[in-house]
């Protein structure tokens, strides 16, 4: 049985109930001062199929035909026909009883049952009571709904975002190993010995790629401690001709960001650097405060490049993606060139806070 058919068969004796339920109201109310109580039981029992006919009629059919869907002229017209042709059929029942019932002695006729118009209030507000936990329960269904969907949607969304930047992640990774295998490949050729230590390094970047990339989030100080490992290489490769520095500020402890946050940074510094009066010339600094993070790096170039220079590669325009999905608008990358002088300053909040 699947859960439509469940919930279909639950609201069955739930509505067996509630309408034995009326039917003991309708005995109480008509038998206040009454001694006739085989009238009250038939009458009560008259009465039932009327309002159970009314009942369902609104709550089946013009509530969501009509007043669901915002028809609330033709709701009100189609209601004043029901209750004019309830009201007939509620008429001929109390007189049906008086003369089935009492044999026209109205001396046996309960007090409560003998006016009109109390016995239509009280089968009006049993319907207005049952069509307003019908309302009740729309209401909450469309809501329920609403919230599965937005969710769904917010799941979606999630996955879509987590998808795009997985794959602007795989994109990074090769660009990396790319340049550094090339930096082993050129001293194998050269049977230099600095080529295990190479290896060495480039096992240890690995392994952070591998096992660390995939989080979420990772410590500073292990983004830090990877982007060493990169400027080693590359120390080894460029051999006298670079000229690096790194400036840091106090580190909090466990402070997290996302990884491979600023190595992307840094291979653009290296791949389009150049070199000036014999050195390729590289400034990094790094500071955290209560506001937030601010990471910068500027490389020597020979002349002014615009910031397409590298639109053709995977750069800038996968680091801006990357940065949209990770911090939406709650980032300030700023790129300038000038003096010889390539310079990528990037602002985020305490995203630790």
């Amino acid at each position: 049985m699947d859960i439509i058919q469940f919930k279909k068969a639950r609201f069955i004796p739930i509505h067996i109930v509630f309408w034995i339920g009326v039917w003991f109201f309708y005995v109480y109310f008509f038998s206040y001062n009454a001694t006739n109580t085989a009238y009250v039981f038939w009458f009560s029992s008259f009465l039932l199929p009327a309002t159970m006919i009314t009942a369902y009629f609104f709550i089946y059919y013009l509530i969501p035909k009509y007043l669901l869907n915002k028809r609330y002229w033709h709701f009100v017209l189609y209601s004043l026909y029901t209750l004019v042709f309830s009201t007939y059929f509620i008429i001929l029942t109390i007189y049906g009883s008086f003369i089935f019932l009492s044999r026209l002695n109205i001396a046996n006729v309960p007090v409560m049952s003998r006016n009109f118009a109390f016995v239509l209030i009280l089968i009006y507000l049993i319907v207005g009571l049952v069509s307003f936990v019908n309302l009740i329960q729309h209401n909450f269904q469309a809501l329920t709904r609403n919230k599965e969907l937005e969710n769904k949607i917010l799941e979606t969304q999630l996955e879509l975002k987590n998808q795009e930047l997985s794959y602007l992640k795989k994109q990074i990774h090769p660009h990396f190993l790319f340049n550094t295998l090339n930096t082993i490949y050129g001293f194998a050729l050269k049977k230099s010995d600095y080529t295990p230590e190479i290896i060495l390094k480039l096992s240890n970047l690995l392994d952070y790629i591998l096992y660390q990339v995939q989080k979420p989030s990772v410590s500073l100080e292990k983004e830090l401690l990877h982007i060493e490992e990169y400027l080693e290489l590359e120390k080894i490769r460029f051999k006298d001709t670079l000229n690096v520095s790194f400036k840091k500020g106090q580190i909090p402890f466990n402070y997290k960001i996302p990884p491979m946050l600023f190595i992307p940074f840094v291979e653009n510094a290296f791949k389009h650097g150049s070199i000036v009066n014999g050195f390729l010339t590289i400034k990094m600094t790094l500071n955290v405060t209560d506001e937030g993070l601010m990471f910068g790096i500027k490389n020597t170039i020979k002349e002014t490049l615009d910031e397409k220079r590298d639109s053709n590669g995977l750069g800038l325009d996968n680091i801006r993606k990357r940065l949209d999905l990770l911090f939406k608008d709650n980032y300030e990358l700023q790129i300038v060139c000038d003096n010889g002088w390539y310079a990528i300053k990037l602002e985020l909040p305490n995203i630790n806070a």
